[in-house]
C-alpha cells in the first residue's frame, strides 16, 4: 500500500536497485517507518525503525543512524506541511518499490554523502518544493559526514575523549 503522511498516493519508481548502494537502500525501511509514525502516531512504528536499524547496523552505530533519519523525516516534513508519499513498511509487494518523494529523499542522501553540492541541491529543490530549508540541509550533512560512501558503518563506539594519568 502507497500512501502519504497527510493520505494521497504516491507513485510508485519500480526497481531503485541500481540508483542506490546497499547502506542507502538499507535506510528506506528506516524512513519508512519513521514517516509512518508521524502519519498515524499510535502505530509506534518508530519504535520498528530503531530496531531495524540495531538489527542491520549493531546498537551504536544503528541507533545513532535511526536519529540520523528520524531527523531527516522530522526536518522534511516540517517543511512539508501535505505530507510525504511512502509506501507502507511491512507491505511486501511494494517492498522494492519507492515513491517519488522516498526517491527524492534518497538522493539527497546519496549526493550529500558523496559530496555532489549541486545535485543533493537539486534533491533538496525537489524534497521542500524549491525551499533550501536550513535543518533539512544540516541533517542530511550530519548523517552524510558520519557515514560517508566508501567506509561501512564502523561497529566501534565513536571517538570519546580518554581519562589519562599524567605523572
Amino acid at each position: 500500500m502507497s500512501y502519504s503522511a497527510s493520505g494521497s498516493t504516491g507513485t510508485p519508481v519500480k526497481n531503485p536497485q541500481a540508483e542506490f548502494d546497499d547502506f542507502e537502500r538499507g535506510l528506506l525501511p528506516v524512513m519508512r517507518h519513521f514517516i509512518l509514525s508521524f502519519a498515524e502516531p499510535e502505530t509506534l512504528a518508530w519504535q520498528q525503525a530503531y530496531s531495524i536499524a540495531i538489527e542491520r547496523w549493531g546498537q551504536d552505530q544503528g541507533l545513532n543512524l535511526a536519529h540520523l533519519v528520524f531527523k531527516i523525516v522530522k526536518a522534511t516534513l516540517h517543511c512539508r506541511p501535505e505530507g510525504l508519499a511512502f509506501n507502507d513498511p511491512l507491505c511486501v509487494d511494494y517492498r522494492l518499490e519507492v515513491t517519488c518523494d522516498e526517491r527524492a529523499l534518497l538522493k539527497m542522501v546519496h549526493h550529500m554523502r558523496r559530496d555532489e553540492t549541486p545535485a543533493a541541491r537539486d534533491a533538496v529543490g525537489q524534497i521542500t518544493g524549491g525551499y533550501p530549508d536550513a535543518h533539512l540541509i544540516q541533517a542530511g550533512l550530519t548523517l552524510a559526514n558520519r557515514f560517508p560512501t566508501g567506509s561501512a558503518p564502523r561497529n566501534q563506539p565513536p571517538r570519546r575523549p580518554v581519562l589519562r594519568v599524567i605523572k
